[in-house]
Formats: structure tokens, C-alpha cells, sequence
């Protein structure tokens, strides 16, 4: 009887009162009821690691986009035929394209006008979403309806396919690059701003501000809006690489940018040809810089996303 005991007692996961180990044994066996475990850490490090990562690279690249263009004294109009297609080497880093330009200022240029697509599509397409979700979720009813059908055909058309029929009708033109992109990526916003507006109707101080008198529009103004700006301006960040792939894949069709204009898509464009000619670099390296630029956007939105939208932890985790 007495082993019996004695052997329960030391097999107890429950730690002494008294004894100098008891909080870190109650932390471990909180973080193990509340699922927490100490690998969390080791991500949280990854994750600041990744922000750092993904925010330096993208400043460096953005830093670039602007200055070694200026500094370089890119003409996109100057060709230089004496220079063609020559490879990577200490005079030209990136190689010359099958006009003689230098292809790192000009990747560099067209990385600068890709991202630059990029914000401002992001921002458009933003703002067009939040405006409608907002109104669906605190209108509802037949508006509701209504906007979510739109949202649904906008859907059911391929993006791609959209946006080449709207640069289409105006061929070279930034502004219809801008709208082709911005007009077919709302959707994804207005969903999840529609989604979170319904969740707050459910909180007791939007019953409270109704019952106060407050009209649809004061607390749509004063009180939804203002609780999804963290989850829109999300979807902004993640939206820049996509409108950045959509907007190269435009231009490396030909119906995006002007051909004379510096672009990731541009270049892109000009030099599949001369790969059967063994000048490789022409579309590897600005490839190679522009995906980088794509994981450094993504790495920072990613994180940024962490930040804002933090998962639910369990009041155990001490």
C-alpha cells in the first residue's frame, strides 16, 4: 500500500505548493492545456526574421528603382547597336539587350514603374472593395443581394482575360493598365470587408449607438469603417504581387505599357526571342529580380498580417 503511494505520488504532474520549481511547472503544464507550446517561440523569431528579411530587400530594391536609373543616366530612347546582346560581364552586370541598353538600369527602371503599378492598383482596387463590402454588410437585404451577385461576375470572368479586353480598347495607355487590373481585383476585398462588417453588427455597442439614435450611415462612418481598415489595408499589401505579375504578363503580351517604356514585362517581351540566340540574361536576370521583389512584398504583408489579425490565445498562456 505504501509503494502503491509512493509511486502515485511521483508519477503526479501536479507540482508542490511550496517547492522552488512550482511556477515553471504550472507555465508547462498551462502552455500544454492551453496548446501553446514552446515551438511558438522559435516561429516568432522566424517571423521577425522574415519581416527584417523582406523589409530590407525591399527597401534596397526600392532604393535601386529610383536612384541607379538616375545615377546611371538610363535613356530609355538612347539605342546603342555597337552593344548589342552582350553578356553579364564588369562593364555592363546584367548584360545589354538586343538594342545595346544596359539591362540592369533597365531592369531597375521597369521594376520602378511595376511597382509603381502596383500601389496605385492596389489602392484603387482597395477602395472600391471596401466601399462596397461596407455597404453590403450594413445595408444588407436586397443591396446586399445585389452587390454580392456583381461580386459573382466579376468572378466567374477570368482576370486575365478581363483585363485584355479592357487595355484592349485602350491600347499603351497607363491609366487603362491601372483600371484593367484594379476593376477585377476588388472582389476579394469587398468579401472579406463585407464578412467582418457582419460580425461587428453582432457587437453590443453597435446595438447601443442604434438604440442611441445613430443613423445606418453615422455608424457605418463612425464605426465599421474604421474597425476594417487593418483587414483592408492587408489586402492591399497582399495585392501588390499579383498586380505586379498582372501587369508584367500584360506588358509581355504587348498590350500594356508603351514598348518604349521600361518595364519588367516589356523586357520580358523583347528578349524570348533572342534566348534562341543564347542571350539568356535578357530574361533570366530581370526575372530572378522581380521575383525577388515578389517574396520580399510577400514576406512583409505576410507578416504584417500576423501582426494586425493576431491568433486567439488561450488565457492559460502564461
Amino acid at each position: 500500500m505504501a509503494d502503491l503511494v509512493t509511486s502515485s505520488t511521483e508519477d503526479s504532474s501536479v507540482p508542490s505548493a511550496g517547492g522552488p520549481t512550482a511556477p515553471a511547472a504550472w507555465r508547462s503544464a498551462a502552455r500544454r492545456r492551453a496548446g501553446t507550446p514552446r515551438a511558438s517561440i522559435g516561429s516568432g523569431r522566424a517571423a521577425r526574421l522574415r519581416w527584417i528579411v523582406g523589409a530590407a530587400t525591399l527597401a534596397a530594391l526600392a532604393v535601386g528603382a529610383v536612384l541607379l536609373p538616375w545615377l546611371g543616366g538610363l535613356d530609355e530612347r538612347v539605342l546603342d547597336y555597337a552593344a548589342v546582346r552582350r553578356p553579364p560581364g564588369p562593364d555592363h552586370l546584367f548584360g545589354t539587350d538586343e538594342t545595346g541598353r544596359d539591362l540592369l538600369l533597365l531592369a531597375f527602371a521597369g521594376l520602378r514603374v511595376s511597382l509603381l503599378v502596383a500601389v496605385l492598383c492596389a489602392v484603387v482596387s482597395t477602395m472600391l472593395g471596401a466601399v462596397v463590402g461596407a455597404v453590403s454588410g450594413a445595408v444588407g437585404g436586397w443591396t446586399d443581394r445585389l452587390l454580392m451577385r456583381l461580386v459573382d461576375t466579376v468572378n466567374a470572368v477570368p482576370h486575365l482575360l478581363l483585363g485584355i479586353v479592357i487595355v484592349a480598347l485602350y491600347r499603351g495607355s497607363l491609366t487603362a493598365v491601372v483600371a484593367s487590373i484594379a476593376l477585377t481585383h476588388w472582389t476579394t476585398v469587398a468579401r472579406i470587408v463585407r464578412s467582418e462588417v457582419l460580425s461587428l453588427r453582432q457587437r453590443p455597442y453597435i446595438d447601443a449607438a442604434i438604440s442611441g439614435g445613430a443613423s445606418r450611415w453615422r455608424v457605418v462612418r463612425r464605426h465599421l469603417l474604421p474597425a476594417v481598415v487593418p483587414q483592408a489595408a492587408i489586402s492591399a499589401v497582399l495585392l501588390l504581387p499579383h498586380a505586379v505579375w498582372h501587369e508584367t504578363a500584360l506588358s509581355f503580351l504587348g498590350l500594356g505599357l508603351p514598348p518604349h517604356m521600361a518595364s519588367i514585362g516589356n523586357i520580358l517581351g523583347d528578349g524570348r526571342d533572342a534566348v534562341l540566340l543564347g542571350a539568356w540574361w535578357i530574361v533570366v536576370l530581370p526575372s530572378v529580380l522581380l521575383i525577388v521583389a515578389t517574396l520580399a512584398v510577400s514576406g512583409v504583408a505576410a507578416t504584417w498580417r500576423d501582426r494586425l489579425v493576431p491568433r486567439r490565445r488561450s488565457e492559460l498562456a502564461l
